[in-house]
């Protein structure tokens, strides 16, 4: 069983990923790059189109990951959901890309023997065609996981939990 340390992370990385030429798949991105902003010493950020492996090299040295990404929205009232994740059962050799967290989280516990405490926060979006725009219910969207992520940032110890 994966043990995660016994005191709250100290050390972030944000991981937003999407299609920044499809409208609200742009979402993970544009959130990552808004952390980045921040400029705080203990938390990094990537903006990526897709993970890629090359990302294992990165959660290895952190004590908590966050990824973001679009969804596909379902209940126009939720900004955002946010939900405690793990390395997927199992690895395979992963060549290219891969197509979600939990994947690239086995690739890290693989490569390094370990794998950060991770959260997977999906953003839903409505407008997923050719665009370089954001609805404004992403941009909603976008504001409350900025918020959410900072909260994380700042008071770990509230959505921090021993598995």
């Amino acid at each position: 069983m994966l043990e995660y340390p016994r005191t709250p992370p100290q050390s972030f990385i944000v991981i937003g990923y999407g299609n920044q030429l499809r409208g609200d798949d742009a979402i993970g991105q544009l959130v990552a790059d808004a952390v980045a902003e921040w400029n705080f010493y203990h938390v990094k950020t990537k903006a990526v189109h897709q993970l890629m492996p090359e990302l294992a090299e990165d959660l290895a040295t952190v004590d908590a990951a966050i990824f973001v990404d679009a969804c596909v929205a379902t209940d126009e009232e939720s900004l955002l959901k946010l939900e405690s994740i793990s390395p997927a059962d199992s690895c395979r050799i992963i060549m290219g890309h891969t197509s979600n967290p939990r994947s690239l989280l086995a690739l890290t516990r693989a490569l390094y023997d370990y794998s950060p405490h991770s959260w997977l926060i999906s953003v839903p979006g409505i407008n997923f065609e050719l665009s370089d725009r954001l609805s404004p219910f992403a941009e909603r969207g976008v504001a409350a996981a900025i918020a959410q992520i900072e909260d994380m940032i700042k008071y770990p110890s509230l959505f921090y939990t021993r598995e």
